[in-house]
């Protein structure tokens, strides 16, 4: 086969606009693991609608989606939490959706309802015994987010047990809450509503349960933004535009609502 050379000058003429035009065609988005379910709904519907984008989702958890953005190694970051005031004055955010926060036990457990008080006093160490509770007599094993999740922030502003948690184990994302929680009886631990499986129990809290209606009213307590987030220093490329677009749509809206969130302009 005859080999053909290029003259440098054109292959740079060549190549330079087909470069420019790849990463244009391309939305990356990194952070939170409790967006997976609507973050990854959402970007099949637009890959379908824009087979000539890429899109990618990187789940590494809140803070790391944050500052992925803030030092441009992703056009989007996802966070389950409102930015922090020194983040904010980086970073231009948009609220996609409302997320309840669960309370989950093993599926073994007698308790079906905990007061937000109660809640605060477990992960608190204050209530220490199921017993105390109603439950067996058995140790409770507390199961946590590892330190930046956005779940773990907004639980536990949310039940005032910042940074007075003795969690058993500190784990990276929501499946690994469920699966851990799920293989231990003695076990309670959060998660985002939109993971919710059968795998363990959801516990009511204040006799109120979590799902849609109760999250849009305000009525169950336990609940945080799902934020897309954006360099304030960078211009956003057309390709990620579009994709926040779609996303906020009522399409994506309805996208939003079958992944069990709840939209921003719907609260």
């Amino acid at each position: 086969m005859k080999k053909v050379f290029l003259p440098l000058y054109a292959a740079l003429f060549l190549s330079v606009p087909f470069a420019a035009q790849a990463a244009e065609k391309s939305v990356s988005t990194d952070g939170s693991t409790s967006m997976e379910k609507v973050i990854g709904s959402l970007g099949e519907a637009f890959s379908q609608k824009n087979k000539d984008i890429s899109f990618t989702y990187n789940p590494t958890g809140s803070s790391a989606g944050i500052s992925a953005a803030m030092e441009g190694r992703a056009d989007i970051g996802l966070s389950s939490r409102a930015l922090k005031d020194d983040e904010s004055q980086k970073l231009d955010s948009t609220i996609l959706a409302y997320d309840g926060i669960v309370i989950v036990v093993n599926k073994n457990n007698k308790i079906d309802d905990l007061s937000l008080e109660q809640v605060g006093k477990i992960f608190r160490g204050e209530i220490k015994n199921w017993k105390e509770l109603g439950g067996q007599d058995k140790a409770i094993v507390l199961i946590g987010r590892e330190a930046g999740s956005g779940t773990r922030d907004g639980f536990e502003s949310i039940t005032e047990t910042k940074g007075q948690c003795n969690y058993r184990q500190e784990l990276t994302a929501t499946g690994d809450v469920i699966t851990t929680v799920a293989g231990n009886d003695n076990a309670i631990g959060y998660a985002s509503l939109a993971s919710k499986t059968k795998k363990v129990k959801i516990l009511n809290i204040d006799g109120v349960k979590p799902d849609h209606d109760t999250i849009a009213s305000g009525q169950y307590k336990i609940q945080r933004p799902f934020v897309m987030v954006t360099a304030k220093d960078k211009k956003l490329s057309d390709s990620a535009k579009a994709f926040i677009d779609y996303a906020m749509s009522e399409e994506g809206r309805a996208i939003s609502v079958k992944a069990g969130v709840i939209p921003a302009s719907n609260k």
